[in-house]
């Protein structure tokens, strides 16, 4: 089939080397480069990169919806495009320019969890299971009609950054499931009442409220790692913890409250039970397990954190 991909980040990919292999990819459309670490150099996208070993062109637009990217796209004449993970909204004349459409493979079990950060969001929110959907893309924020998913177990300790990697090859099996049989699915409409969003990420919505249970204080350590990790503050300077576990215990102490401080890890108070922070970094530090950090570092029990 002739297909031009839309996509970015890494997650998308394994998708485009599947296709590569498999379609007649005419054309791939990713974001422009974007200035990136401490020296704000600019860097290419994950998808540009990859594309580079195959002679297929490469478009980077700010906006895809211009005449003349639609004209570009008219010249490709694609049979279908294929969006994972692009980054922006595509307009209703791209949306019916192929036979077959735009298909969207998107991160979550469709209704629930549209928009932007639906890996981060199924932790963050405590869910179980999560999964990857195909839809039928139309003019709404993933609001399209459903085509295949799978289901995915989230374990109880798994972090965003492990069930990226999870989900990135399970979208290769569902759009693969999905285009095998483009011809013979029957889309499946979204039930609009039982839907969800997947906010935009901002680093402040990882800091910790210690006052919070301790298990939406671990799902909050899980989902924002490894970005864009969550952080209480030590001593005026913002600690950023990486792993945790609950501790089934209770003090008296405060929300926030240093119970313990000693090479097995550091014991904090929550709303309920107490958390033990086993991997932390200081700013300008090493990231490091708790006992490496334990041995330079010195915590007062009665310390408040978060302050």
């Amino acid at each position: 089939m002739k297909i031009v991909f839309m996509g970015t980040p890494d997650f998308s990919v394994p998708t485009l080397k599947y296709l590569i292999e498999n379609h007649e990819v005419v054309g791939i459309f990713t974001q422009p480069d974007r200035p990136k670490g401490r020296g704000k150099k600019l860097a290419p996208p994950p998808i540009k990169e990859f594309a580079g070993d195959y002679d297929i062109p490469v478009f980077q637009p700010e906006r895809i919806k211009t005449d003349e990217n639609v004209e570009i796209l008219r010249d490709l004449d694609p049979e279908l495009i294929v969006v994972v993970a692009y980054g922006q909204i595509i307009n209703r004349e791209i949306l019916d320019m192929p036979s077959y459409g735009c298909i969207n493979v998107h991160a979550s079990l469709l209704p629930e969890l549209r928009g932007a950060s639906p890996i981060n969001t199924a932790i963050v929110r405590g869910f179980k299971e999560t999964g990857v959907t195909t839809m039928k893309m139309d003019i709404g924020l993933d609001t399209g009609d459903m085509l295949y998913k799978k289901i995915v177990k989230i374990d109880d300790e798994m972090n965003a950054g492990e069930l990226h990697d999870v989900l990135m090859m399970l979208g290769v099996e569902v759009l693969k499931e999905t285009l095998d049989n483009i011809d013979d699915i029957k889309p499946i409409p979204q039930d609009h009442k039982k839907s969800s969003y997947a906010p935009i990420i901002k680093k402040e919505m990882a800091k910790i409220d210690w006052k919070d249970s301790s298990a939406d204080i671990y799902n909050l350590i899980r989902g924002y790692n490894p970005w864009p990790v969550a952080y209480t503050t030590l001593d005026e300077k913002r600690l950023k913890i990486f792993k945790a576990t609950i501790e089934d215990i209770k003090s008296d102490k405060e929300a926030g409250t240093v119970v313990n401080f000693d090479k097995n890890g550091l014991l904090v108070q929550t709303g309920d039970k107490v958390i033990n922070i086993q991997e932390v970094q200081l700013p300008g530090g090493k990231r490091m397990s708790i006992d490496k950090f334990a041995a330079g570092y010195n915590i007062e029990n009665g310390m408040k954190l978060g302050e």
